[in-house]
């Protein structure tokens, strides 16, 4: 049984993808979007400026913007 994998894809201010830091893989769509919750603000103080959530690698949501003000 192939499990499904959900990863967040992190782009800086300008809109391109960053290989640093790299996110987990997680199994389900509720635990990715509950890492997020708890390390955004460390994603964005790594230059993130927008996570995007990809279920087997197709984006998923709209993309949530990692800004601290």
């Amino acid at each position: 049984m192939i499990r499904p994998q959900w990863e967040w894809a992190l782009d800086d201010a300008e809109g391109r993808r960053l290989t640093e830091p790299v996110t987990p893989v997680f199994t389900a769509q509720y635990d990715a979007e509950q890492w997020l919750g708890e390390h955004w603000r460390e994603l964005a103080a790594a230059g993130a400026v927008q996570a995007s959530l990809l279920h087997d690698g197709t984006q998923a949501a709209p993309g949530v913007e990692l800004r601290t003000h």
